[in-house]
């Protein structure tokens, strides 16, 4: 008999609610745990700030007093106003290979959902953009990076008996590092910075970054993913929460800004290099020697990086701004050690995206869907 219970998002509570992942996966090699206070802190009503404007619940299923499964059922009432729908998102979801269990889970969250007058439910998907978001349905032997979901392969056989289907979908990248810059990249880059007065923008303070273009730099994420699928438009309190919990772990000469000649922002491109082995080895803890793998993959030589994201105001896109991020970039990567570059999800429509990857050998290694229900 399968038991579901709501839990009250304590600390404790969201601790073995977070860790119920680490542990079902703990003897694949292709997993990447998350940070364990990191994903607390994100489930938390009093720590995250998108629940100025997120409502969320939390089961767990047991079995005979064991865990078995868990989902978070969530409400964001910014993107359903924006959007004129009454969508419950499902994320957080992790399940044995049991048809039973995945059953009763999601028809709590669903119930719940329909409580709420919700009239579909979609998922996986976060509070907001800056949460994991997909279902891994190509790429069960990749291994997986800190920015993205993985799933065993039964994981949409199951959504697919309990009558989900597909709403969305991603691609993800890996690319070789070129030995040298493209001459393309080259020759757009020198023609836009002449067009356009363009320049690149690169800091050696965390703290002189963080006060001269922290808010900048996520605003102009709002504005360059505005229309991207269930994009939740950050908050100037999520700013603030954002730009001290991610520019702080940064190598800034992994970051590029490109402002134009009044020195605003036009352009960013941030990327890190790979954490994926430094969490496995911490499995999500920073104690007692977690924080021991972090500083090694940190600073420690690293072969892949991971590109966290592009973003480009919207009146420049599509006239060349990413050949100056690259032209920054490449270089330093190359001295850095870097073989590949992973990309983030994309959208699997986005032309515009996915073209600024066709000078770079590459293959699409990865593919997620997003799957929706009406209640």
């Amino acid at each position: 008999m399968i038991e579901i219970k709501e839990l009250e998002p304590t600390r404790a509570n969201l601790r073995r609610f977070t860790k119920f992942q680490i542990d079902l996966y703990r003897d694949n090699p292709w997993y990447v745990p998350p940070l364990i206070n990191d994903d607390v802190n994100t489930l938390d009503p009093g720590r995250n700030p998108a629940f100025d404007f997120c409502e969320a619940v939390y089961f767990m299923a047991y079995r005979e007093g064991r865990p078995v499964g868990r989902i978070a059922a969530i409400i964001n009432r910014q993107v359903n106003e924006k959007q004129c729908e009454s969508n419950c998102r499902f994320g957080f979801a992790d399940f044995v290979d049991d048809r039973e269990v995945s059953a009763a889970l999601f028809e709590a969250a669903e119930k719940w959902g329909r409580s709420k007058g919700m009239s579909a439910m979609v998922g996986p998907l976060g509070f907001t953009d800056l949460d994991h978001e997909g279902m891994l349905v190509e790429g069960f032997e990749e291994l997986s990076t800190m920015a993205t979901i993985y799933n065993y392969p039964y994981y949409p056989e199951h959504l697919a008996a309990l009558g989900y289907t597909q709403a969305n979908e991603w691609l993800e990248f890996v690319m070789d590092v070129p030995d040298a810059i493209p001459d393309k990249h080259n020759r757009i880059a020198e023609i836009v910075k002449k067009k356009f007065g363009l320049r690149v923008l690169k800091f050696t303070s965390r703290k002189k970054i963080k006060e001269e273009y922290g808010h900048a730099l996520f605003e102009l994420i709002n504005e360059a993913y505005a229309g991207l699928y269930g994009y939740s438009t950050l908050t100037p309190r999520q700013i603030d929460y954002y730009v001290e919990q991610y520019i702080s772990l940064l190598n800034l000469d992994l970051v590029t800004l490109v402002v134009d000649t009044e020195g605003k922002l036009v352009g960013v491109g941030i990327s890190m290099q790979s954490m994926s082995r430094a969490l496995q080895k911490s499995r999500g803890r920073l104690f007692p020697f977690g924080w021991y793998h972090l500083l090694k993959g940190l600073k420690g030589r690293n072969d892949r990086v991971d590109l966290l994201l592009v973003a480009v105001k919207p009146e420049y896109q599509s006239k060349g701004v990413n050949a100056l991020l690259f032209q920054d970039l490449i270089p330093h990567y190359r001295r850095l050690g870097f073989k590949w570059a992973e990309s983030n999800p994309e959208l699997a429509d986005n032309a515009k995206v996915q073209s600024q990857w066709e000078y770079f050998s590459r293959r699409q290694h990865r593919r997620r869907i997003a799957v929706s229900k009406p209640l």
